[in-house]
């Protein structure tokens, strides 16, 4: 059926793009999505597909009490697609809720391109259409020509940080004589697998990870490293007990085998539903192919693992976001400009799908003659936005979802309640004030006629 309306332009066909192209077409917006890859791959893509991960397959906590797990309620109670596929394609992982990378992109992309109003168009954009409303929706791996419109149209500079990825071995290879199965606390059955390192193998592999060759960064580039995801070898930089307080903390975990605490553990989370390949938690790096396999395999169980992919590491691009956008994601010097996902200033997959949806959700506001309206500040959504839009320009880093963003209880006496007890009323308190900000907005996508059924599973 033909729609006279222009279609909106959503540029990057990454997890933002994807779910703000979604919800749009669901509410009866016709959109053009584009898309650069086959033609023009990045240096960490490695397939053609929408909503392909690159680092990790993992969204993080789904445990209720968790600020990972409010973002995740309030995308599911506005219809994510892309949470709900997550969920039916999720891989064993404790309380994470992590996925088959390769059936969660292969699903998002035969939704996309199935659904009536959405065109996908396989092609670079270089230049920002000068009419019509545009979602960029690029993330940190922009191309070249795209990222110098970018800076014209914003007038700034871009900000960039260092994003590494970990290591993935062949199951087949792993040593089952020494690993054992179990989750920290108990928490989510036996889905990773353990293994464990003595003190002493603990000291040998620490001196091997500071003595081994890292890959070079640019002459012209200055490390400057994401805190949520520094390479192993930066985390060991910081001093030699540093990792037991991170990615190798032994607590919460018992050795079967020896009834007692490891001096340190590594896990490794299943990377798809077969169970074929498990990903090194924590273990992003950007040491030499080489010197990976030979530290690496001084871990206890991996002594003869296989790598099916090597950690990596990789420039994410980003805008000053507070510089130059609203509350709403609109570009000030253009409103008919929206940014959304990692490029805007966000960091992790779950934050990249809430910025796609709610650019949706602003983008229909503007189409229908209404004030786009953040989320109140007290949800997940509204703290994200808060945090892009205000935060100082001049020290401004990509930002997770934490219990730091959301503001504090109003109620003294709350300053005296235990910690997961606030926590407790703040999500309490987001998901009511959320109710009532999404209500009316479901309401209008189902009272839109017409729509086609949604395939989402």
């Amino acid at each position: 059926m033909f729609d006279p309306r222009p279609p909106v332009t959503i540029i990057g066909g990454g997890l933002a793009g994807s779910e703000a192209a979604w919800q749009l077409a669901e509410r009866g917006i016709p959109v053009r999505l584009y898309e650069m890859r086959p033609r023009r791959m990045t240096p960490a893509h490695k397939t053609d597909r929408l909503g392909e991960l690159v680092c990790s397959n993992s969204l993080k906590s789904d445990e209720p009490g968790t600020a990972p797990y409010l973002l995740k309620e309030e995308l599911r109670r506005a219809g994510s697609l892309l949470i709900r596929m997550a969920m039916a394609c999720r891989v064993p992982s404790g309380t994470a809720l992590a996925v088959d990378r390769e059936v969660f992109a292969e699903r998002i992309t035969r939704a996309i391109a199935a659904h009536p109003r959405i065109t996908l168009m396989r092609e670079e954009v270089t230049r920002i259409p000068a009419e019509g409303i545009v979602v960029i929706a690029t993330g940190p791996l922009t191309s070249d020509a795209l990222s110098e419109e970018i800076r014209r149209l914003t007038g700034r500079e871009h900000l960039y940080f260092y994003d590494a990825i970990s290591p993935i071995v062949d199951a087949e290879t792993i040593n089952y004589d020494v690993v054992f199965r179990a989750s920290r606390y108990g928490k989510g059955g036996d889905d990773y697998l353990n293994c464990p390192l003595t003190r002493e193998e603990y000291d040998r592999f620490y001196e091997a990870l500071m003595q081994a060759e890292k890959v070079a960064l640019h002459d012209f580039d200055r490390a400057c490293y994401f805190e949520g995801c520094l390479p192993i070898e930066e985390l060991a930089r910081r001093g030699r007990e540093t990792l037991l307080y991170g990615p190798m903390k032994p607590v919460g975990l018992v050795d079967p085998r020896t009834g007692r605490h490891p001096y340190a553990v590594v896990q490794l989370r299943p990377e798809n539903l077969l169970a074929d390949s498990y990903n090194l938690v924590g273990f992003q790096t950007q040491l030499k192919w080489g010197e990976q396999k030979r530290v690496f395999r001084l871990i206890p169980g991996l002594e003869r693992a296989e790598f099916l992919r090597y950690g990596m590491v990789h420039r994410n691009t980003y805008i000053n976001s507070p510089a130059c956008l609203t509350e709403t994601l609109q570009l000030r010097a253009d409103p008919r400009i929206f940014f959304a996902g990692q490029i805007c200033g966000v960091e992790g997959y779950v934050e990249c799908i809430a910025t796609g949806l709610m650019v949706a959700l602003f983008v229909e506001d503007l189409l229908a003659g209404r004030e786009p309206v953040p989320p109140p500040r007290t949800t997940a959504f509204g703290s994200l936005l808060h945090y892009v839009a205000h935060s100082h320009p001049e020290n401004f880093q990509p930002g997770n979802i934490t219990f730091a963003l959301l503001p504090p209880l109003a109620e003294e006496s709350a300053r005296k309640l235990p910690k997961a007890e606030r926590h407790r009323r703040q999500i309490e308190r987001a998901l009511r004030d959320f109710e009532s900000w999404i209500a009316p907005r479901r309401a209008r996508v189902e009272s839109v006629a017409g729509l086609p059924a949604s395939e989402a599973t």
